[in-house]
């Protein structure tokens, strides 16, 4: 059986989140999941820069 192959699972699931939480503080939740994925994915973009950036450094030498 799959987690959300209905959509009463779904529902189900953001009751208990709602009841857990409280309708005040899950705003707040989403705002820190928002910024913690946006750091995560400059963090991975830098990263793949400097391996780009290292990769044609290491290709212009290879020409000259």
């Amino acid at each position: 059986m799959r987690l959300f192959e209905h959509p009463m699972s779904i529902i189900i699931i953001l009751v208990v989140v709602l009841l857990l939480f409280g309708g005040k503080k899950i705003p707040e939740l989403m705002r820190g999941l928002g910024t913690g994925l946006k750091e995560f994915k400059d963090a991975t973009k830098s990263d793949e820069d400097k391996k780009k950036e290292t990769n044609s450094s290491a290709n212009s030498k290879d020409e000259n």
